[in-house]
């Protein structure tokens, strides 16, 4: 059995979604970040935090393919030139897609408003725009982006799919609407939803 901590509705989410895709057993500590239920896992204070019995993992991006790795599924082989193309799309996604969301979250309203910067808002969603058009020429005529199977970076493309809708990041119709909208219609992510509603009620 898995514990996960932190918000749900955050990049928590991507832990949800991951273990209901492996069809694993868990736990949800509805906890914000930097509370002190996070810290006893992450000192950083940020979210989320696994728990994998006497193992405490950070960050969702290592989480997620800590778990794909674990119970050999949502992955390619370490080692293999599929992992290789696969690992690559996941540093696209986290450098360039949620890079640009990331950086416009801080300065809305995230950051302490003396630090926060929103001139840099417009630049981001020019980066944004860009990263969608790459996505685009990557996953044209394909059903996933590393391969013919569901891996770690469509699980990430797809919960970017719904901050850059809270956000107001416009995804282009086409090839890249099409995916991300394919990967959020996956019944895991749907039940991995329904946890998460059950977890903020």
């Amino acid at each position: 059995m898995y514990t996960v901590i932190g918000n749900p509705v955050a990049r928590t989410m991507r832990v949800l979604w991951m273990l209901e895709e492996l069809g694993q057993d868990y736990d949800i500590i509805n906890a914000a970040p930097h509370s002190d239920t996070v810290k006893q896992g992450n000192p950083g204070g940020k979210i989320p935090v696994l728990h994998d019995d006497e193992v405490i993992l950070t960050d969702s991006v290592a989480i997620v393919t800590y778990l794909a790795d674990k119970h050999e599924a949502c992955t390619h082989p370490a080692g293999t030139p599929a992992r290789g193309k696969q690992d690559a799309m996941t540093q696209f996604c986290v450098d360039e897609v949620e890079g640009a969301l990331w950086t416009a979250s801080k300065n809305r309203f995230i950051l302490p408003e003396d630090a926060r910067c929103p001139e840099v808002v417009p630049t981001t969603l020019y980066e944004f725009g860009n990263a969608m058009a790459t996505l685009a020429a990557h996953v044209d005529g394909k059903d996933f982006i590393a391969g013919d199977s569901f891996t770690v970076p469509d699980l990430l493309m797809g919960h970017c799919a719904g901050w850059a809708g809270r956000a107001e990041f416009p995804i282009p119709e086409g090839p890249a609407a099409d995916y991300m909208a394919r990967m959020r219609e996956r019944p895991a992510f749907a039940r991995a939803t329904a946890r998460a509603e059950e977890a903020v009620a």
